[in-house]
C-alpha cells in the first residue's frame, strides 16, 4: 500500500508540475538525479550519503559534513534534497562532492539510487523517514542513522492507526530530547536510541565563529555597542536587527522606529522583491538606505539600513543590541538560534509553539513573545530603558545556545570514531 501511494503521489506531482513552478523544478530535478550520480560517483568511491528535506535540515546536517570533510577526506559526500527550496539554494555547496534531488520513494527509484550511490552509510536529518529507501539500504547492509530527529505523539508512527515499521530500519537514532526517546520506546525501539540534542546549536556557533566583517554595517551603527570591544555609549542610538521580516512584523517594527530617534534599524525582509522593498520604504519616516546602495560615505547618514540581498543576516545580528525574528504572525518564526547565539534578547511573534528552541528561550527569559503593537511597544520601551534587563535577557539567550551545543561532536564520534 505504501509503494502504491508513492506511485500515486508521483503521478499527482507530474500533473501539478504543469501548473506550479516549484513542483516543476522538483520533477525536472528528479529526471537528472541518476545521471548526476553516475557522473559524480565512481564504482570504487567511498561514499557517505546525507539527506535533508530542505534548507533547514541541511543546516542541521552541515556540522557533520564539515567535520567529515576535515577529518576523513577519503570519503565522498553525497548530499540529497527533497525540496527545491533546499536544492536550488545549495546545489553548488562546496562541502559535498555530489548534490542532487532524492526522487520519490518508489521501489524502483530507491533501488536505482542505492545502486548508483552505493553509500557506506546514510544519514537522514530530523523528520526524514522513507520506507523504500530504508529497505534497500537494509538489504545492502548499509547502516542508516537518524540525526537530530524529534518525535511528537501526534505523528503517524504513534497513533492507533499508524505503524512504526519504517522506523525499525534505522540503525541508530540520535534524538533531540527525552520525549522522543520515550515515544520510540513505546513502540519497541529502545536499544539504538541516544539523546544527543540538536546539531543546529553547533551550526549557529560555527556561523558565529565564521561571521563576516561588514564594514558598511559597522559604519552604520556609528560607535554604538561595538561587537569587537563590547563597549557602549548610551548617547549613541541602540540598534535593532529585524531578520526575516514579513509585512505583519514590519507593521509593528517600523511605526515604533519612526517615533524613537534613539533607535536605529537594520531590517532584512524575508522577501526582497522590488514591490516589498518599496512597501517598506513607503512606511519609513526617517532616512533609510538599501544595502546595495550603501557606501562608507553615505551609510552613516541614515537611520535605517534595508538589507536587500541574501547571505548577510547571520553576520549582521552581531551588530545589534536587540533582535527581532520574523514570521511569528504568519508562517511561523524563522531561525531564533541564529540571533540568540550573539547574546542578544530576541523578540518573536505568537506563532512559535512548534519551535523547541524558542519555547525554551521564552521560559528562560532570553526570548520575548509579543502579540500586537501594544505588547511590542511595551517590550521595546523596557529593553531601551532598563539596561540590566537588556543585558540579562541577552546573556540568557547566549548561554542557552552555548550550553546546548555539542550534539555534532557526540554523533560524529559515535559514527566515525
Amino acid at each position: 500500500m505504501y509503494s502504491f501511494a508513492m506511485y500515486v503521489f508521483a503521478v499527482c506531482a507530474y500533473i501539478a508540475a504543469l501548473f506550479n513552478k516549484k513542483v516543476r523544478k522538483l520533477v525536472k530535478g528528479h529526471f537528472h538525479t541518476f545521471n548526476i550520480l553516475k557522473a559524480k560517483i565512481g564504482p570504487n568511491d567511498k561514499v557517505v550519503w546525507f539527506h535533508a528535506a530542505s534548507l533547514g535540515e541541511f543546516e542541521q546536517g552541515r556540522p557533520l559534513m564539515e567535520r567529515l570533510r576535515r577529518t576523513h577526506p577519503e570519503y565522498k559526500i553525497l548530499l540529497s534534497f527533497f525540496s527545491p527550496s533546499g536544492y536550488e539554494v545549495r546545489k553548488d555547496y562546496e562541502g559535498a562532492d555530489c548534490v542532487c534531488y532524492m526522487p520519490f520513494d518508489t521501489w524502483d527509484n530507491a533501488r536505482v539510487f542505492v545502486k548508483y550511490s552505493h553509500p557506506e552509510m546514510a544519514i537522514f536529518i530530523k523528520y526524514e523517514f522513507w520506507e523504500n529507501y530504508f529497505r534497500h539500504l537494509r538489504k545492502k547492509n548499509i547502516p542508516v542513522y537518524s540525526v537530530s530527529s524529534i518525535f511528537r505523539p501526534s505523528q503517524y508512527f504513534f497513533r492507533w492507526y499508524g505503524t512504526a515499521h519504517t522506523l525499525r530500519y534505522v540503525s541508530h537514532f540520535y534524538v533531540q530530547n527525552e520525549e522522543s526517546k520515550r515515544l520510540l520506546a513505546n513502540v519497541g525501539i529502545k536499544d539504538n536510541v541516544t539523546v544527543a540534542g540538536d546539531t543546529r546549536f553547533d551550526r549557529v556557533l560555527d556561523i558565529r565563529r565564521q561571521a563576516k566583517d561588514l564594514p558598511l554595517v559597522e559604519k552604520f551603527v556609528q560607535g554604538g555597542q561595538s561587537p569587537k570591544t563590547g563597549e557602549s555609549n548610551q548617547s549613541i542610538p541602540y540598534v535593532l536587527v529585524a531578520g526575516s521580516s514579513w509585512q505583519p512584523d514590519e507593521d509593528l517594527i517600523i511605526p515604533y522606529f519612526n517615533a524613537h530617534p534613539e533607535l536605529k534599524l537594520v531590517i532584512a525582509p524575508h522577501v526582497i522583491s522590488e514591490s516589498h522593498l518599496q512597501e517598506i520604504e513607503g512606511k519609513l519616516k526617517r532616512p533609510f538606505l538599501r544595502y546595495t546602495d550603501a557606501t562608507k560615505e553615505n551609510v552613516g547618514d541614515v537611520d535605517c539600513l534595508i538589507v536587500n540581498c541574501f547571505g548577510l543576516l547571520s553576520s549582521i545580528y552581531r551588530y545589534g543590541q536587540i533582535a527581532y525574528v520574523g514570521g511569528g504572525f504568519g508562517v511561523g518564526i524563522h531561525n531564533v538560534p541564529e540571533a540568540a547565539v550573539y547574546g542578544v534578547p530576541v523578540i518573536i511573534g505568537p506563532n512559535n509553539k512548534k519551535f523547541r528552541e524558542a519555547q525554551a528561550l521564552l521560559k528562560l527569559g532570553g526570548c520575548i513573545e509579543i502579540t500586537d503593537a501594544q505588547s511590542y511597544n511595551t517590550t521595546m520601551n523596557r529593553l531601551l530603558t532598563d539596561k540590566a534587563f537588556l543585558q540579562e535577557s541577552g546573556k540568557l539567550a547566549g548561554d542557552y545556545i552555548a550550553k546546548n551545543a555539542g550534539c555534532a561532536d557526540i554523533v560524529f564520534k559515535d559514527i566515525f570514531g
